[in-house]
This record gives C-alpha cells, sequence and structure tokens, in this order.
C-alpha cells in the first residue's frame, strides 16, 4: 500500500510541476500537429529544426520508460504516424527520434527532421521561430496527419 500512495504522490507533484501537463489541460497553449484521447504532439517553440515535434502521453509520468508497456507501445504508434506528417511536410533526409528526458518532467519523445546525424543535437542552440511561423509550420505538418 505504501508504494502505491508513493507513487500516486510523485505522480501528483509531476502532474502540477510539469508545463506539459498544462498544455494537456489547456491552461498554456501549444502549436497543436495531432491528438488522441491518450496521446497528444505539438512543435516545440524551442526547436533545433523546422518541424521539432514533441510526443507526449497525457498521463503525466516522468520517466518514459516508467510507462506502462500498452501506453509505451501506443505513445510509439503515435509518434509513428506524426513522423510520417513531419516527413511529407517539411524537407529532410529522415525524421529522427530522440529521447532525452530531462528538460522536462513528463515522458516524451523529440521528432526531429534532419539532413545529417549531427543535425539532432539537443545541445544545439535553438532556433528563434516566431509564433505566426510556427502556426504555419503546426499547419503544414497537420495537412499530412492520417
Amino acid at each position: 500500500m505504501e508504494a502505491w500512495i508513493s507513487k500516486w504522490l510523485k505522480f501528483q507533484l509531476i502532474k502540477m510541476a510539469s508545463i506539459f501537463s498544462k498544455i494537456v489541460a489547456g491552461e498554456i497553449p501549444c502549436h497543436k500537429i495531432a491528438e488522441s484521447a491518450d496521446y497528444l504532439a505539438f512543435l516545440d517553440i524551442n526547436p533545433i529544426a523546422k518541424g521539432h515535434t514533441l510526443v507526449i502521453p497525457k498521463m503525466g509520468t516522468d520517466y518514459i520508460f516508467d510507462l506502462e508497456d500498452e501506453l509505451l507501445g501506443g505513445l510509439m504508434i503515435f509518434a509513428k504516424k506524426v513522423a510520417k506528417a513531419i516527413d511529407q511536410a517539411i524537407p529532410s533526409k529522415r525524421i529522427g527520434i530522440m529521447v532525452v528526458g530531462t528538460e522536462v518532467p513528463h515522458a516524451h519523445i523529440h521528432l526531429v527532421p534532419f539532413q545529417q546525424e549531427s543535425d539532432i543535437n539537443i545541445a544545439k542552440p535553438k532556433m528563434i521561430v516566431s509564433q505566426a511561423d510556427l502556426a504555419e509550420i503546426a499547419a503544414e505538418i497537420r495537412a499530412f496527419v492520417k
């Protein structure tokens, strides 16, 4: 029983602390790409490449490998659908996938269009992109979500 209470308290603290949880709740706006009952994809506001998208489970779990198997598998399938849309909308060699997990205490996947492997580096300088440009990019990608 104590382990369950500990996990519940950890979940509540993460949920309260996470900017992603606030995005899911509609308290903070985002440039949404796709959404389902369990997952959300939206543009990173500090992208390392045009079309850099974050894919999250709506449930606030800090560490991606703490997700239940079904939720983790579903997250990857949802990310695949989003990656295919990004690939059609943004010229790139490939869509890279990156899981770092230290920037925000909420499990998430980065989908990053790239030309060469060195383009996928979370430590590289971020692009400065206006809200209007982000809205346009999101619309371009959303047009290909199936």
